[in-house]
């Protein structure tokens, strides 16, 4: 007897009763991006990140002292693996995390305000730049947080304390009329 699968995102039933169209100040989760840990060799550092910067359609998000999160919604997990095997294995490793980790997307005027109840990081726009980004605790859970625009946030955090933390974002958003859908 064979069992198929039905794959569904952890935060499925969450989403559900929420979707409503988005308001200014809007929480999207990303379906399906593909997520990979790179860490670097010790004295490393500039080598690997100038080579994880040449790889077209990738975003690069610092996670620490030599170790990054490398993510795409258009590329899929072969393409970018293939492109992390072109770096030299002697001064890099990776790892994928894609079925591991939940990407959501903030966005809005009061996103910082939002944020601020969530994070102890000061989230002014002279403090975080646009482009930044860093490991810290979201909703007293290990998080990578990194502004992608002017009133933009992405947040990944491990997959199973997704739900409580997207629980956690629509409660400290409601004040700003914050909505929540999975992202086109």
């Amino acid at each position: 007897m064979s069992v198929a699968y039905q794959n569904r995102h952890v935060l499925e039933d969450h989403i559900s009763g929420f979707e409503a169209a988005p308001n200014p100040n809007h929480l999207a989760v990303v379906r399906r991006p593909v997520i990979f840990s790179v860490l670097g060799k010790a004295g490393e550092k500039d080598w690997v990140l100038a080579g994880l910067k040449a790889i077209d359609d990738v975003s690069v998000r610092d996670v620490g002292p030599r170790e990054w999160l490398v993510l795409s919604e258009t590329l899929g997990v072969e393409s970018v693996a293939r492109d992390l095997f072109t770096l030299d294995p002697a001064r890099v490793s990776f790892f994928e995390q894609s079925d591991g980790r939940v990407l959501l997307r903030m966005s809005g005027p009061s996103v910082r305000r939002i944020l601020a109840k969530c994070v102890a990081v000061d989230l002014h726009p002279q403090v975080f730049a646009e482009g930044q980004s860093a490991s810290m605790l979201c909703c007293h859970v290990s998080a990578n947080v990194a502004r992608t625009g002017p009133d933009r946030f992405e947040i990944i955090i491990p997959r199973s304390y997704a739900g409580s933390v997207f629980e956690e974002i629509m409660e400290m958003g409601r004040e700003f009329a914050l909505t929540a859908g999975f992202a086109d």
